[in-house]
């Protein structure tokens, strides 16, 4: 018997289009507010969807919001002051995938994870596995 790749067993979900169109005017939104964008896998559908939409919200306030026991996608635009005083505002990804998952959960989730970062088109991504603060992160 030939060895077999595990990420064959991957599922890979679609982005709903609706949530492809929110997300692709979030990165250019105009505000300067914290605003994030959460998003969940519809087991059914086998696609990522908008669970909730924030604004003016803080990294702890955001912390609160994602599930003890469920994996999460979040899209995040905060406010960042440079050294030399400039202001930006990038936007940050997060894979939310707390201890205590469901291992089939974990999979489709870190299965559709680069799918959604593309059609995203960020590159900050990070990883929030426990219960520590997203605020070191941003």
């Amino acid at each position: 018997m030939g060895s077999r790749d595990p990420s064959d067993s991957l599922v890979v979900c679609e982005v709903d289009p609706e949530l492809k169109e929110k997300l692709r005017k979030f990165r250019f939104r105009k505000e300067t507010d914290n605003a994030a964008i959460i998003m969940k896998v519809d087991k059914d559908r086998q696609m990522v969807v908008l669970e909730e939409e924030f604004q003016n919200i803080s990294p702890d306030e955001l912390k609160m919001e994602l599930p003890e026991r469920q994996p999460r996608f979040v899209v995040y635009s905060y406010k960042y002051v440079h050294d030399d005083g400039r202001v930006s505002y990038p936007l940050c990804f997060i894979f939310s995938s707390p201890v205590g998952c469901k291992p089939e959960q974990q999979m489709m989730y870190a299965g559709s994870k680069n799918r959604l970062v593309q059609t995203a088109e960020l590159r900050s991504v990070r990883r929030r596995r426990g219960c520590g603060g997203l605020e070191s992160w941003v």
